[in-house]
């Protein structure tokens, strides 16, 4: 005698009725969800994408036209320092006569105006603070780099002959009380001239910053024409 028959119905493939025996099928609820998920992050992605691309563009034509005005400001700072230093070795000479002599020369005079310059940089520090930087390329982020950190430069160095200038200026308030016979004395003409040696040096230094400026700032609008 056989053994009775079991009979098992067979599997149906529709899409809700056989989801173990098609996990991976077409109609799969997860398969569902899952493209979902992809299509929604590619979206987002596209949106954070446009939204990067959009701070970039914004931040490079406000840096643009901030380089571009700092260039504009360079040549009268350039003719400020250049004045100076004329004023200095004028002043260096007339020392030298009196530490010679022992007193000042007839007519002669002394001058030290020393002008402080400025660039702007908010559009740097913007570009820093909202990230944008980061989304720009190596060789760009890098050279606005170069530009900014010699503007701090000049400005630091700046700071530091204000400071130097003041200093310098402290012996000239009883220049008038000079006898024109005595003059100072050949201590008193030292020092003085020491001080204005050291202003000499930090022109110097200033002028060649403002040289590299010059230099990296034709070198960016060469290769960033508005």
């Amino acid at each position: 005698m056989n053994p009775p028959q079991v009979g098992f119905p067979t599997p149906h493939r529709g899409c809700t009725d056989a989801p173990t025996a098609f996990p991976f099928g077409i109609c799969s609820p997860f398969s569902t969800i899952t493209i979902g998920l992809v299509i929604a992050l590619g979206l987002e992605g596209c949106v954070e994408w446009q939204h990067h691309r959009h701070l970039v563009h914004e931040a490079e034509q406000s840096l643009h036209a901030e380089i571009q005005n700092n260039a504009n400001s360079l040549a009268g700072i350039a003719t400020d320092i250049h004045a100076e230093q004329a004023a200095l070795k004028h002043d260096v000479e007339v020392l030298d006569f009196a530490i010679a002599h022992h007193k000042f020369a007839e007519h002669s005079h002394m001058h030290i105006n020393f002008r402080s310059s400025t660039f702007d940089s908010v559009s740097w520090s913007t570009a820093q603070s909202t990230g944008a930087l980061a989304y720009m390329d190596y060789a760009t982020a890098q050279q606005y780099a170069g530009i900014y950190h010699t503007q701090t430069l000049f400005e630091t160095t700046q700071q530091q002959t204000s400071r130097d200038t003041i200093l310098s200026l402290v012996p000239f308030h009883d220049q008038s009380d000079y006898d024109k016979d005595s003059g100072p004395s050949t201590a008193e003409a030292i020092s003085i001239k020491q001080h204005i040696e050291v202003l000499e040096g930090q022109l110097l230094l200033l002028d060649a910053f403002v040289t590299d400026l010059n230099t990296g700032y034709k070198k960016y609008l060469a290769s960033y024409p508005n």
